[in-house]
């Protein structure tokens, strides 16, 4: 758990912060493999909802926990490996894919690719690579999302791939939307390869 979090589950949020002000839960459950998430959307990690919503598109679940008030972001960020807003782990629950989108400070535009989903975590690695991203495997630290209990890893298959983009990517993919599809286009297309392995 990062220092700053004020809160170790969902049940201590809910107990303190209320649902439709305080922050909201966006969810789409379509029949898929796979399910995008941005468990720290809205205004806790700014364009992480956008991003996900763009990945996800016409084909995959698509679920955000999303921080409503302009205030500061950490009070409504429960850290990767304790989020377990329930509504979000009933929906990865019936995937066997799980991608999940995140905010990193920092102007370079990047993103960081970690999760216990090695082929596809490399697979949309090298896709964003060829989409002309900057794009790195993470093997260690936080940003790894090795551990079971991270979310992405909380699916059916028990496996699954984080994405962790600097907020300079995160505003230049918001601010050109030809680069946000192919942002989204390059995570799709390896979603939809290892479906068909």
């Amino acid at each position: 758990m990062r220092s700053e979090d004020r809160y170790r589950s969902y049940a201590e949020l809910q107990k303190n912060e209320e649902e439709g002000i305080d922050f909201r839960v966006c969810m789409t459950d379509r029949t898929a493999s796979a399910a995008v998430i941005a468990p720290h959307g809205g205004k806790i990690e700014p364009g992480t909802s956008e991003i996900a919503i763009a990945i996800a598109g016409g084909s995959y679940s698509l679920y955000s926990f999303e921080g409503l008030r302009p205030r500061p972001h950490q009070d409504l960020h429960i850290t990767s490996t304790n989020f377990d807003e329930p509504r979000c782990l009933d929906l990865i629950a019936t995937h066997n894919c799980v991608v999940s989108v995140h905010g990193l400070r920092g102007e370079h535009k990047a993103v960081d690719l970690g999760g216990l989903d090695i082929g596809l975590r490399d697979a949309a690695c090298q896709k964003l690579k060829d989409a002309g991203f900057i794009a790195k495997i993470v093997t260690k630290g936080s940003h790894a999302a090795l551990s079971e209990r991270n979310i992405c890893n909380r699916g059916q298959w028990r496996i699954g791939v984080q994405l962790e983009l600097t907020r300079g990517l995160r505003d230049a993919v918001l601010q050109d939307r030809t680069q946000l599809a192919a942002f989204a286009q390059a995570v799709r297309t390896a979603i939809a390869d290892a479906a068909d392995e």
